[in-house]
C-alpha cells in the first residue's frame, strides 16, 4: 500500500523485502499500489501490506487472511483517529462543527476518515448536511497536509491519525499546544500483513514467523548500504493478530455505509 508516496513507500519497505528474501530463500518483489487500485491487483499478489480498512475489504471480497499487525508509535499495533482544531478556535465539541469547514484524510484511511466519520455520525453531525464545506487534499502525504491545513487555518478542523500527529510533534514540525482534540476514536488495528489465496498455508506460516522474529537491530544490505530493517521501515516490530480483532472496524464501516458494506 502506498503510504505517503510511491517513492517513500518503496524506500521504506525495500530493506524488509530484501530481508524476507534472504531469510526465506525466495525472490520477493515490493510493489507500491494505490489503495483504490488494490481490487484490480490483488489476484496478482502473494502477500499484502495495507491499512485495516483495506484489509477487511480484501478479506471479504477476495479471501485475504490476516498474518501480523505492524507496531509503531505509542499505541503499538493500534492507532486512533482524532478530530482536531486550533485552541483559539471556538470549537469545543462535535456539535460546534456544524456550519464549519473541515479537511479529512483519504477516504480509505481508517484513522484519517472512517473513525472520524463514525464519531461525527454517532454525535449527531452529518458531514454532508451539517458542515459548511469539507474536502480531502490531493497528492501525497495527505495526513501531513491535513495537519498543516488546520495549523495555518485553511480549514476550521481536521481529521487525522494521532500517530502522524505524534511523528510531526517529535520532529519539531508542530507544537501540540496549538491544538485541541475535539473527539478521539477507540484504538483500532492499523497497518498489517495479509496473505492471499495464492499462497499455501505452510509458506504463509513461515512468512509470518519470519516477520514476528525480526529483532530491532536486524540489518540487511540494500544497494550497497547496510541498514536496520525496522528503522528504515519506520516501525517498531510486528505482533500476532486475529481476524476478530478487526470487527471493531467492520462495525464502523457498517454504521457509516463504507466499504465493504456500503449500500446504495
Amino acid at each position: 500500500m502506498i503510504c505517503n508516496s510511491k517513492e517513500e513507500t518503496l524506500q521504506r519497505f525495500r530493506p524488509l523485502t530484501a530481508y524476507l528474501s534472504k531469510k526465506m530463500g525466495v525472490n520477493f518483489e515490493a510493489v507500491a499500489i494505490d489503495t483504490i487500485d488494490f481490487a484490480g491487483e490483488v489476484e496478482t499478489l502473494d502477500f499484502t501490506h495495507t491499512n485495516s480498512l483495506l484489509y477487511i475489504i480484501l478479506n471479504r471480497n477476495y479471501g485475504v487472511d490476516i498474518l501480523t499487525a505492524e507496531k509503531s508509535g505509542s499505541l503499538g499495533a493500534r492507532s486512533t483517529g482524532a478530530i482536531v482544531a486550533l485552541k483559539k478556535k471556538n470549537i469545543n465539541s462535535l456539535k460546534d462543527l456544524k456550519g464549519k469547514t473541515m479537511v479529512f484524510g483519504p477516504m480509505l484511511a481508517p484513522t484519517g476518515y472512517l473513525t472520524q466519520l463514525d464519531l461525527m455520525m454517532q454525535g449527531g453531525v452529518d458531514p454532508e448536511k451539517d458542515l459548511a464545506f469539507y474536502t480531502i487534499p490531493p497528492g501525497s502525504f495527505k495526513h501531513e497536509k491535513v495537519i498543516y491545513s488546520v495549523l495555518y487555518e485553511k480549514y476550521d478542523a481536521g481529521a487525522f491519525p494521532m500517530h502522524d500527529f505524534e511523528i510531526m510533534t517529535a520532529d519539531g514540525r508542530i507544537d501540540p499546544e496549538d491544538f485541541k482534540i475535539i473527539a478521539e476514536s477507540q484504538a483500532i488495528p492499523y497497518c498489517n500483513f495479509g496473505v492471499t489465496q495464492r499462497v499455501d498455508d505452510s509458506f504463509a506460516k513461515k512468512f509470518k514467523k519470519v516477520l514476528l522474529d525480526i529483532k530491532k537491530d536486524d540489518k540487511v544490505e540494500v544497494d550497497g548500504e547496510v541498514v536496520k530493517v525496522f528503522e528504515r521501515a519506520l516501525i517498531d516490530g510486528y505482533e500476532d493478530v486475529k481476524d476478530k480483532d478487526f470487527d471493531i472496524i467492520r462495525d464502523m464501516a457498517r454504521r457509516t455505509n463504507m466499504p465493504p458494506y456500503q449500500k446504495y
